[in-house]
């Protein structure tokens, strides 16, 4: 089955759209730009060696920069394309492809992260179960956080918006508790704009 996130990945880099998001990060970087947000405040949320799940992983530059900084991590997706450039580049790392919906690893972490618009990038129908799988992961005392983009602005052509209320709602019903919200990955605070970062915490 051809999920939603290869009919919109390869309607804008092709059939080798795995390597080209790779490639796309770090021209970034090489140009000085800074790419590793999501790594930064997970590190200030839960200080290394806080163990990590990045959940969505796609091509691992969160979870390789997760590791740099001292965290043990492990990195999941349901893309296999994604996870072989994952494998290839960072090989001493945990990689598994696997869907987010029926995940079971069998084990907790401190700090689940989804990023990446993953959560836009669902199959229709699955975000209550996706997110029970998730919070299943999350350490009593742990936390997942999640960013994504709310509007067509934020998300890839060809991906409709997922309402923040429904993912709340998901989470709610999974036994997370109300999230803390901003508008990026820096802590802005949230203003009700086209993006949001949430930090769920177990009930």
């Amino acid at each position: 089955m051809v999920t939603r996130w290869e009919q919109v990945a390869r309607s804008q880099a092709g059939e080798d759209y795995a390597a080209a998001y790779a490639a796309r990060f770090r021209q970034q970087a090489d140009a000085g730009n800074d790419v590793h947000g999501e790594a930064t405040l997970v590190t200030a949320l839960a200080p290394p060696p806080s163990r990590v799940l990045d959940a969505g992983c796609g091509t691992g530059r969160v979870a390789v920069r997760l590791h740099e900084l001292g965290h043990p991590v492990v990195g999941v997706d349901v893309d296999a394309s994604m996870v072989e450039v994952a494998r290839r580049d960072a090989p001493h790392l945990e990689w598994h492809v696997a869907d987010l919906a029926t995940l079971d690893l069998g084990e907790r972490f401190d700090v689940v992260v989804v990023a990446g618009n993953v959560l836009p990038l669902l199959e229709p129908g699955t975000l209550t179960a996706t997110a029970a799988a998730l919070a299943a992961h999350v350490a009593p005392e742990g936390l997942l956080v999640a960013g994504f983009g709310l509007d067509a602005a934020h998300l890839p052509v060809g991906c409709p918006p997922t309402p923040l209320a429904d993912v709340e709602a998901a989470f709610a019903e999974a036994g997370m508790a109300p999230p803390e919200r901003w508008a990026a990955w820096d802590r802005a605070p949230y203003d009700g704009g086209g993006y949001v970062v949430g930090v769920w915490a177990p009930r």
